[in-house]
């Protein structure tokens, strides 16, 4: 039977699926109950929250659901050369930046600009959930982190974007492993090399990992229903997370724009780009990506870039603001969604995996 895998029998899951879980606030309470709900395993991505915050946003999930979910969180959340990014600095990409704040009648940020959420403090608010899993991309936490996740009973699940990356992650005693192709949407998680050197499709990526590691492998990328569902159990996978299905349905935490827009023809186009946060990123191509092609390399680090571009409200995609200035998150299987109920996507998937 589909439904009886390593990830399920490790994890408690009724269903191998795993909701992906979104930063930048696109994640919702509702969406993570629905999938739980439904029998797989729902997410919320906490990057931009705070330790009491994280406490509060769990608590509304177990107020809708008695189900297992996941909580995650990125182990390394600020780029390296954020030390040598001064003023000087910051007026160069301002000065890249001025003629859409002009078009858009915003004043550009000061510098300094506000800090952001640490991993440091973050995780004391998963020790204290306690929730069934706790996911984390953009590296692996500390093996005294890792011990007490073990003393907790909280299961682990790194994410890899390389075969290296799946077995450093086996290595480190972390529980599962989500394997994630460059088709994905969003942010590439790569930790040991670059972003950039690390785009490996996914049904590359599942038999690479699959045949090297022996806890259990979540494929992600370029998954939207059952036929992605079928290709990754057959290359390898015990379960897989799904992504731009799950944030273009009414339960997902984005905007109704960013939904309409991943069921138009305007998904078929998209691109890897680091202008709206600092890192590599997949989503729909448009005017700020595509006239800034060129100068991926001009951006601030993470997370500043995100706090300059935020200014003209291109990110989150939740706000109001003139569409070609914000990011629509979108994986490259966007044209195939049909779905816009959480329930009736599951379900779907589960009446095609019956047959």
């Amino acid at each position: 039977m589909w439904t009886d895998t390593k990830f399920t029998r490790l994890s408690g899951i009724d269903l191998p699926i795993v909701q992906g879980p979104f930063g930048g606030k696109l994640s919702s309470v509702e969406l993570t109950a629905a999938v739980s709900n439904t029998g797989g395993l729902g997410s919320y991505g906490c990057q931009p929250f705070y330790a009491h915050e994280i406490v509060d946003i769990s608590k509304a999930i177990r107020e809708q659901t008695g189900k297992p979910f996941n909580l995650n969180l990125w182990v390394n959340d600020q780029d390296e050369h954020i030390t040598d990014f001064d003023e000087v600095a910051f007026q160069k990409v301002i000065r890249l930046f001025q003629p859409y704040f002009n078009e858009a009648g915003v004043t550009p940020p000061a510098f300094p600009l506000p800090e952001s959420p640490a991993f440091e403090n973050q995780i004391e608010a998963i020790f204290e959930i306690k929730p069934t899993v706790f996911s984390f991309v953009f590296g692996i936490p500390s093996q005294d982190i890792l011990e007490k996740c073990r003393q907790l009973n909280i299961r682990t699940v790194g994410t890899a974007t390389t075969l290296d990356e799946a077995i450093a992650i086996e290595k480190a005693g972390i529980d599962m492993v989500v394997a994630t192709g460059f088709d994905a949407g969003g942010h590439r998680v790569s930790f040991l090399d670059k972003a950039e050197e690390s785009l490996v499709g996914t049904f590359s990526l599942i038999p690479q990992v699959a045949d090297a590691v022996k806890i259990p492998v979540i494929a992600a990328g370029g998954i939207a229903d059952a036929r992605g569902v079928k290709a990754a159990f057959a290359l390898g996978a015990d379960a897989v997370q799904i992504g731009t299905a799950f944030l273009a349905t009414q339960e997902s935490g984005t905007s109704k724009i960013h939904r309409e827009k991943l069921f138009s023809k305007e998904a078929r186009y998209t691109t890897l780009t680091k202008a709206f946060t600092g890192r590599l990123s997949r989503g729909i191509k448009n005017r700020l990506t595509e006239e800034l092609k060129e100068f991926q390399n001009s951006f601030a680090p993470y997370p500043l870039q995100g706090k300059i571009v935020g200014k003209l409200g291109a990110y989150p995609a939740n706000s109001e603001s003139n569409p070609e200035l914000k990011s629509f998150w979108a994986g490259q299987a966007a044209p195939i969604l049909k779905y816009h109920r959480t329930e009736e996507l599951i379900q779907n998937i589960v009446k095609q995996m019956a047959q």
